[in-house]
């Protein structure tokens, strides 16, 4: 198994915190918040490589991270040539330009590099083993107002997504989907057709979005948090409750 780190963005919504900064460099507790996500994704042992991607910004400043990384599973950082949001490629866009670059040909994991979350990889992973389909991970939403804040997915008694919709005005459960992704081998080709046929580059999860109609996904629901760090007032947020 492969693991993408999406860190290409430029998240503007929390400047001037990210004017120099990459968001996954941010720190939570006395560690950037990609520290914590590659210590996660060292408890599977299947992975045996992490790429994480940037634009041209900020490629040089996870290189000199990546020299220092804590990581059992070797680290490569990939600069996606974006010089900033007018020419970026977008989330499904890069992930694409991975795959090309690193000619990947096994299972894909795919995390946001501006998730903090306290689930176990491992779990997810042998959940995607034991229904030896593509996941997503999913959490019910208690605050029904931030709903359309969110991919959300419909499922099935057993799992299986019926439907997936990004940010709908009108959602049709509280099933909120977060930027984690498994992904068989046999689907990886799929990326570039995906893109080929016009389809979204931005959002990671248009891509499940569109799958579940082409093929069976099935969604993990985790225990534990998950935070999509997108403002100053949410970063400042999950840096009080990791004090805590």
């Amino acid at each position: 198994m492969k693991a993408i780190i999406l860190a290409a963005g430029y998240a503007t919504r929390l400047y001037p915190l990210t004017l120099h900064t990459p968001k996954a460099l941010l720190p939570i507790g006395k560690k950037p918040i990609i520290d914590h996500i590659v210590e996660k994704m060292n408890t599977v042992k299947e992975l045996d490589a992490i790429y994480v991607v940037s634009n041209d910004k900020f490629a040089e400043q996870f290189a000199d991270w990546a020299k220092t990384a804590k990581s059992r599973v070797p680290i490569t950082v990939l600069n996606d040539g974006t010089t900033d949001d007018s020419n970026k490629r977008g989330a499904i866009g890069d992930i694409s330009f991975v795959i090309d670059e690193m000619q990947i040909a096994d299972d894909l994991m795919v995390i946001a590099g501006d998730n903090f979350f306290t689930y176990s990889l491992k779990e997810y992973v042998d959940f995607f083993h034991e229904k030896n389909r593509d996941c997503v991970c999913v959490k019910v939403w208690e605050d029904e107002a931030a709903l359309s804040q969110f991919g959300i997915a419909l499922l099935d008694e057993n799992g299986r997504v019926l439907d997936i919709e990004e940010k709908p005005a009108k959602p049709k459960s509280n099933t909120v989907v977060f930027a984690a992704y498994l992904y068989k081998k046999e689907t990886v080709p799929m990326f570039a057709a995906y893109l080929a046929a016009g389809n979204k580059p931005d959002s990671p999860g248009n891509f499940p979005a569109w799958l579940y109609r082409q093929k069976e996904v099935y969604a993990y629901t985790f225990e534990g948090e998950c935070y999509d760090i997108g403002t100053p007032e949410s970063y400042r947020e999950v840096c009080e409750l990791y004090d805590k």
